[in-house]
């Protein structure tokens, strides 16, 4: 089991209790926590409350949080475009639309299926639905993602993103022509307290910085190499929108007359990281896929 502990800040004054947890990650549906604070693991002040209890500021929010229930990850045969592999780490690039772990209601055509039928030494550090998952990108967004074969590379992988050592840049196209050649955002991400499932610039969010440059100007786009600082959710695509530039074709942050693109153009093309193991700095690319150079072709036309 572990603890989450969390104080209620103004922007919750007067919510009710289920509606404030179930806020603090995206994989927590309202009725699973109802069932938490109705079996006593959910306690404000140090006390079991009910469901409707409205919350005040201050107020300390403890959670204890259950053991996730064992299930069966199917291992899947899928055509993974491999770009390294040894006996500790895989960089893997992601196709667009494919979702990166399994989750209950969604169990199979992930990354991680076809992962597992690749190989059967991942790192348990995330648990049975996400071994050797050491960070995540959207759905919708293709490109690198570094996955661990061991505990050991797991820890040193997950370090070297908190220290911020990482290299990661990503290509996009944002709507509206940005003047400026260069820029960074350094705006604190939380979730958006009207929709749990989207992100927002909060004052008491995650400290989130992306800085980026001006690849290609278009008449109404501008293409865009991004350089995450921090690995916020979302952080790329809430930025922009913060700024006034959202990426093309996103149908969460983007505007509702946008390009038709099955999603944000949004690609994570450079991975570069020290080896766990060796502590080799090691980079990788991936150019972005097709439906991405298409979308580049016809702004140029």
């Amino acid at each position: 089991m572990e603890k989450m502990e969390h104080t209620v800040l103004e922007v919750n004054k007067g919510e009710r209790i289920d509606r404030v947890v179930s806020a603090l990650e995206e994989e927590w549906s309202r009725s699973q926590v109802q069932q938490w604070i109705k079996d006593g693991i959910v306690l404000v002040n140090g006390k079991l409350v009910k469901t409707n209890y409205k919350c005040s500021i201050g107020d300390e929010i403890e959670i204890i949080i259950p053991d996730p229930e064992l299930l069966d990850v199917v291992p899947e045969e899928m055509d993974l475009d491999i770009r390294f592999e040894d006996s500790d780490v895989i960089v893997v690039n992601k196709p667009k639309g494919m979702v990166v772990h399994p989750a209950p209601g969604h169990m199979t055509g992930t990354l991680v299926n076809g992962l597992m039928a690749h190989c059967t030494d991942l790192s348990g550090i995330n648990g049975v639905l996400r071994p050797g998952i050491v960070h995540r990108i959207d759905k919708d967004t293709s490109g690198l993602l570094m996955v661990a074969k061991n505990d050991l590379a797991h820890e040193r992988l997950v370090n070297q993103l908190v220290a911020k050592t990482v290299t990661r840049r990503y290509k996009a196209v944002v709507h509206g022509v940005i003047a400026h050649d260069h820029g960074t955002i350094d705006a604190p991400l939380g979730r958006d307290t009207r929709d749990r499932q989207s992100m927002t610039v909060v004052d008491h969010g995650k400290h989130a910085v992306t800085h980026f440059n001006v690849v290609e100007r278009f008449d109404e786009f501008t293409y865009i190499e991004c350089q995450l600082e921090t690995g916020r959710t979302h952080q790329i695509r809430v930025h922009m929108k913060y700024i006034g530039y959202p990426l093309a074709g996103d149908p969460k942050y983007g505007p509702k007359k946008t390009i038709s693109l099955d999603g944000q153009a949004l690609h994570a093309e450079v991975l570069g990281f020290d080896h766990p193991r060796t502590g080799e700095y090691m980079e990788f690319d991936a150019p972005p896929p097709q439906n991405f150079l298409d979308l580049l072709d016809s702004l140029r036309k």
